[in-house]
């Protein structure tokens, strides 16, 4: 069986901003009152100048705000957030010794993004990923592509679509490891911000690029470089991720950022200028940061079905969350609890023991869920408990089958 709870007022939460119905879900099937949710504010997303743009919880995935998120753009260097995935994905030995190829040694002074690798040198596939990742070397981009690639960038960029098709990301096809301009090689500002969520889980990858400076070497010198991404030095709650930018893909960025407990992507594809890309995603994530707040959604132990036992169908047993559900939710936001069990409760059970589920969704996307527990133990009805239960529901069928003659 399936409980759906959810309740809704529909209000104008203003232009591409998701969940334009402002309600009050129900607490559970215990039947208290409407609970508030989010914060008491009806402000509308900022007003952002660029072809596309995105926000969504960092921790949850969940989609908050937008402006054409689906459409296919170019992304620039924004790619090397994929490339860097890859290369996490694939387990390769972080202190293994790439040797720089000629190809990758090509990069470097006709692109404006490299580092100044030299065709011979041996860099660490952990300062690779800081190279590719902090100031966007095009050239060690392509060194780790070769390296993971087995030699060849084509089969690395295999990899590259492979795990966006793993991901579920429709919109989005490489052709490059660095994002240099093809028509071939674009993504779309929600696709990007799946992508970065997951790199995100890689401690790693958190943690280079939310690196302002950084040092790497080679076996005869160091190579100092500084972060790309304007926004750690100059709005605090910034954690990364990626600049992006090319003559036909415009200025990009993917940003995150984390103050009190909450954490946020934004996305922005098709700037005018680098500074206008740093300005709209602050305000993106100022807007979540003022707007949004985290809540439990689903509070252990509070009770969200109850359910009559077997043979004994005027006893019953509560079942309860048996974990929290946290999510990021607005003013605006419609939480629903979608309560689900199996057709018919085990014979006994003991205190603790996991019948049911609640799920939770915000807007329509799911946000997590929790087992739903039996309160307390029930023992297997007795042999009298079956009798009666049986002589009932056969009475009830013959009176009914005597009122269906009858009538």
């Amino acid at each position: 069986m399936a409980l759906l709870l959810a309740a809704g007022a529909i209000s104008d939460a203003g232009s591409g901003v998701a969940g334009a119905q402002e309600g009050v879900p129900e607490s559970g099937a215990s039947g208290s009152p409407p609970e508030e949710v989010g914060r008491d504010s009806g402000a509308q997303a900022p007003q952002i100048e660029a072809s596309s743009w995105a926000l969504v919880d960092a921790d949850s995935g969940l989609y908050l705000a937008g402006e054409n998120p689906d459409e296919q753009l170019q992304m620039g260097s924004v790619t090397k957030i994929m490339t860097a995935l890859v290369v996490l994905e694939e387990g390769i030995d972080l202190d293994e010794e790439v040797t720089i190829s000629e190809e990758a040694e090509s990069y470097v002074g006709s692109v404006y993004s490299n580092v100044g690798l030299i065709s011979g040198e041996r860099v660490t596939v952990r300062d690779l990923l800081a190279a590719t990742l902090i100031p966007s070397g095009t050239d060690a981009a392509y060194a780790l592509a070769e390296h993971v690639g087995g030699g060849s960038v084509g089969n690395f960029v295999e990899m590259m679509n492979d795990q966006a098709s793993s991901m579920g990301l429709e919109d989005t096809n490489f052709e490059t490891p660095a994002g240099l301009d093809t028509n071939g090689n674009y993504s779309t500002a929600r696709d990007l911000a799946k992508m970065t969520r997951e790199a995100l889980t890689y401690p790693l990858f958190a943690e280079i690029v939310d690196t302002k400076d950084a040092t790497i070497s080679t076996q005869n010198r160091e190579i100092e470089f500084s972060n790309t991404n304007q926004l750690l030095s100059t709005y605090p709650p910034a954690t990364g991720v990626k600049t992006g930018t090319t003559p036909q893909a415009g200025a990009n960025l993917v940003a995150s950022a984390e103050a009190n407990d909450e954490s946020y992507i934004s996305v922005v594809l098709g700037a005018e200028d680098s500074e206008q890309r740093f300005r709209a995603s602050e305000a993106l994530l100022e807007y979540a940061f003022s707007n949004y707040d985290r809540e439990p959604l689903v509070s252990q132990d509070e009770v969200y079905e109850e359910l009559p036992l077997p043979y004994r169908p005027e006893e019953t047993v509560e079942l309860s969350a048996a974990e929290d559900v946290i999510g990021v939710v607005d003013a605006a936001s419609e939480v629903e609890r979608r309560v689900t069990t199996e057709e018919e409760l085990p014979p006994s059970a003991e205190a603790g023991e996991e019948l049911g589920e609640v799920e939770v969704l915000v807007n329509g996307q799911r946000v997590g869920e929790s087992p739903l527990v039996a309160r307390e133990g029930y023992e297997e009805a007795s042999l009298w408990d079956r009798i009666s239960y049986t002589a009932g529901s056969l009475l009830e069928r013959a009176q009914g089958a005597v009122a269906g003659l009858i009538w």
